[in-house]
């Protein structure tokens, strides 16, 4: 369960460990508290889900599979696909790098973030509908790439 309600809490952590926070936090241009924050939020996803890895910006902070794509796109196109679980992740399997292992990898980390995943899939959807619409009104020809028209990790 996730709350972005600050709880007072009081950690020791040693006098290095405290110094290298500071530095990070300062180099990142944010608190402690925040990186620290940060840090044992994705820390403890990983610890959970081993495999598991974070990108991007500290305002856009993104779950992936480790040399693989983020778990938004697997799970995106893991839904594109018709029939029942067990065939849609051989199909995905079968037209990606993913092996098996990996896509569980990537459902698992989704069951335990459905709202993040869910939301970050419908957001993208969004814009990509935005973009689409703004070129028809432009009477721009649809956007046509061998890269944008298979799966981001094939």
């Amino acid at each position: 369960m996730s709350t972005s309600r600050p709880v007072p809490t009081a950690l020791c952590i040693t006098e290095s460990a405290a110094l290298r926070l500071a530095d990070r936090a300062a180099r990142e241009g944010t608190s402690c508290a925040a990186l620290l924050d940060r840090l044992i939020r994705e820390g403890v996803d990983q610890l959970e889900h081993p495999g598991i890895v974070f990108r991007g910006p500290l305002d856009d902070r993104r779950a992936a599979l480790a040399a693989g794509p983020e778990i938004w796109e697997v799970v995106a196109r893991l839904r594109e696909l018709g029939g029942p679980a067990e065939r849609r992740i051989a199909v995905l399997s079968a037209k990606s790098n993913l092996n098996t292992g990996k896509i569980r990898l990537a459902l698992a980390y989704a069951r335990a973030h459905d709202g993040e995943i869910l939301e970050r899939i419908a957001r993208n959807k969004q814009a990509a509908e935005s973009i689409r619409r703004g070129r028809a009104r432009m009477g721009a020809p649809p956007w046509r790439s061998s890269a944008l028209n298979s799966p981001p990790y094939a």
